[in-house]
């Protein structure tokens, strides 16, 4: 983050080429009562962490549904992201290695 600009600068590791520039999406005042993709990528653990965020998202009040892309080498297929989108206000990615 740029102190002077009060600015947070993200890279895109999949093409670098061109500069894409994209609105954030406001955030949700609470959770509660909102469905929740969890994604897995399907690294090591990541099924650890996952599950004690779903714990956490549930205390708080979220509908919450696991999804699973089938390796983490690999964008989420369309089919998945479709689900995802179709059913989830909310959406975590969530890795552990």
């Amino acid at each position: 983050m740029s102190s002077a600009t009060n600015t947070t600068v993200l890279l895109d590791p999949t093409n670098e080429r061109r500069v894409a520039t994209m609105e954030r999406v406001g955030r949700p005042e609470s959770l509660r009562g909102l469905t929740v993709g969890l994604l897995d990528i399907s690294k090591a653990r990541g099924d650890v962490f996952i599950d004690r965020l779903e714990e956490r998202l549930s205390e708080m009040g979220a509908d919450v549904r696991r999804y699973k892309k089938p390796t983490f080498t690999k964008p989420a297929p369309v089919d998945l992201r479709h689900e995802i989108a179709t059913q989830c206000q909310v959406v975590i990615e969530a890795l552990a290695d």
